[in-house]
């Protein structure tokens, strides 16, 4: 880590082309496909295993072994989509303008959904196989287990076999409010140069852009340059308000309809129905956050101000650095060694894994025009993972890495145990394993130093990437989100306006007097896609209270559980063969106790004071 005391200046460059990359720091998606037309010979395979599934000979489940053979059968030709649909998928997120990749994607998408129009009828025959049959089929491969019980609890909500297929046949329309997102944020919303004025009185032109926003500027020490940079990407958020708001709107009525057609009570229960979470858990946990995170938030907020000499906190100053003058530059190198290091204690294979996924190129680290802003790892059954971010050499970036590698351990386990059927863990828990590895980084990097200034830059960025973005931003999302579903569901139809004004009551009851709300903050729902993703945001707080719980046992050698590692990885092998609740409970954590969540946010607390503390020390010295 190389570490300076001066935050630079330097005008950023624009974002380069997708071909003038450096080959090293794109991932290597030839170990999925050597080339385009073996993937979509595959898709071919796809087909006719398609064929094989819509038969009557697999369809007629006269006893328990006819249903295993349809199930292996079954889990053959999902492998394969899972396989393809990252190849398609995850390469079209590298550059939304190239029109090749954006192709393959739509010819995968299509493929899809004319095939799963097809095989809809697997899943509606088991659902209407006798339930006598489904249990005994259990007993004669276990390994099914978890699927066919989750299946058999989806029964009641199972409309009949012409409409299941009619709305598989639709999913690439369905899917289009999500599309149609990206393809606005991504492709067609350009972003004009902006000018600031320097110390010396000079004005100075910047480019911008999604990546450049959320990646750099939006955290840059600079009052006035942040503030500009702010209000100029906000003036051209709001050029598309009115087509993103019809996106989201139509995907919230679109989940609302599906959730009346399916006899769910609301569109909560519908879409809390897969994860496996109770709606009373689910409120509960915004709740017990608004009560109890808001007032550690503020002193973090206040801390941020004095530090850096700011006349007043608004909502584009949340993100700026703790010590604007403790600048760690962080190569690709050092981060794969931090990440080694921290997560050696989770085991040979773990770490060995690791060091794979950087020899083996499963990181796209680039940054150019077109790629997905954020962060993702897709995990194709069977397959390695394929972790998307964009390298800017900040500390930060080494928290976004652990945190994605998280999800590639997880699956990595979890396919070593489980058949592809009970590979998913629940949305609820997904989190967790990410989230954890963050903690274990921060904890490894505090081992490194006893300075002062070092300590609090490492526990300043726990608290800006760990939990200030995953725990508090994505979690006002979720407060946000709720109160737009409990509008749907009353009946409400919603307008641009108020989304714009749910969002800003959000941010205003969390930050008080702390922070100035202004319209531009109320824009902020914008900018995320995990609105078109179900009850997603607030399964970030969710994991990230697991993880705390979980990192607290791991570093403090639990007396209850000196197995805890063991423990873990086992919950890892699990996948999704178990409830939230259950895999929480194999490393003695209550989800269900609210007390789990609120001494979640008592961690935090104390990290803000251990903040405020070491600023004290160095105002002293």
């Amino acid at each position: 880590m190389n570490q300076t005391t001066a935050h630079t200046t330097a005008k950023p460059q624009a974002l380069p082309l997708r071909k003038d990359v450096p080959t090293h720091l794109t991932w290597d998606m030839t170990a999925l496909y050597a080339t385009p037309d073996d993937f979509y010979a595959e898709l071919e395979q796809a087909s006719q295993l398609a064929e094989q599934l819509s038969s009557t000979q697999m369809l007629s489940l006269g006893d328990a072994a006819s249903i295993i053979r349809l199930l292996e059968l079954y889990e053959r030709y999902l492998i394969i989509l899972s396989k393809a649909g990252t190849y398609a998928g995850a390469q079209s997120a590298v550059d939304m303008t190239d029109s090749e990749l954006q192709i393959r994607a739509r010819d995968f998408d299509s493929t899809v959904a004319k095939l799963n129009s097809q095989t809809t009828i697997v899943l509606q025959t088991l659902k209407q196989a006798d339930e006598t049959l489904l249990t005994q089929a259990i007993d004669l491969n276990a390994k099914y287990k978890a699927f066919l019980t989750d299946l058999l609890a989806q029964k009641p909500y199972t409309l009949s076999l012409e409409v299941e297929t009619a709305l598989v046949s639709l999913s690439p329309v369905l899917d289009l409010p999500y599309n149609n997102y990206e393809q606005c944020k991504l492709a067609d919303m350009s972003f004009p140069d902006f000018k600031v004025n320097d110390s010396e009185g000079n004005t100075k032109t910047y480019p911008l852009s999604f990546s450049a926003f959320e990646n750099e500027y939006e955290s840059d020490p600079r009052t006035d340059f942040r503030r500009a940079a702010f209000k100029a990407f906000s003036s051209r958020l709001r050029q598309s308000q009115h087509t993103i708001a019809s996106d989201y709107l139509a995907q919230v009525k679109k989940e609302k309809i599906l959730a009346d057609m399916r006899g769910f009570d609301s569109v909560f229960d519908y879409l809390l129905h897969e994860q496996k979470v109770p709606r009373a858990m689910y409120d509960e946990h915004i709740d017990t956050i608004m009560t109890h995170l808001a007032e550690p938030m503020r002193r973090y907020a206040r801390l941020l101000q004095t530090a850096n000499g700011i006349d007043k906190m608004t909502f584009s100053d949340l993100k700026v650095p703790l010590d604007a003058n403790f600048v760690a530059k962080v190569s690709i190198d050092e981060a794969r060694d931090y990440c080694v290091d921290a997560l050696t204690l989770l085991g040979d294979d773990y770490t060995d894994m690791v060091k794979r996924s950087f020899s083996e190129r499963w990181y796209d680290f680039a940054q150019n025009q077109g790629k997905s802003t954020g962060g993702f790892c897709a995990s194709p059954y069977g397959e390695h993972s394929y972790i998307l971010l964009s390298w800017t050499e900040n500390l930060g970036d080494v928290f976004t890495l652990i945190h994605e590698i998280g999800h590639a351990g997880h699956f990595y386990n979890a396919g070593q145990q489980q058949n592809y059927l009970s590979y998913e863990p629940s949305l609820y828990f997904i989190e967790a394993p990410s989230t954890c590895n963050e903690l274990l980084l921060g904890h490894h990097l505090l081992e490194q130093k006893q300075d002062s200034a070092y300590q609090r830059y490492v526990i300043a960025s726990l608290l800006s990437n760990t939990y200030y973005h995953n725990f508090v931003t994505h979690y006002l999302e979720a407060h946000f989100q709720r109160e737009v579903y409990r509008a749907v569901d009353g009946g409400k139809n919603l307008s641009t306006e108020d989304l714009h004004a749910l969002k800003k009551a959000t941010l205003q009851q969390f930050w008080g007097d702390t922070v100035e709300i202004d319209d531009d903050a109320a824009l902020t729902w914008m900018r995320q896609p995990h609105y078109y993703l179900g009850l997603y945001s607030y399964t970030y707080s969710a994991g990230l209270s697991i993880a705390t719980q979980l990192f607290k046992k791991l570093r403090s050698g639990d007396s209850l559980n000196d197995n805890i590692i063991d423990d873990w990885l086992a919950v890892l092998r699990a996948g999704g063969s178990k409830t939230p609740a259950e895999l929480t409970q194999m490393v003695g954590v209550d989800i269900t106790d609210k007390a789990t969540l609120i001494d979640t946010i008592g961690f935090i607390s104390e990290l803000v004071d251990q903040a405020i503390a070491l600023t004290e020390q160095m105002q002293e010295g």
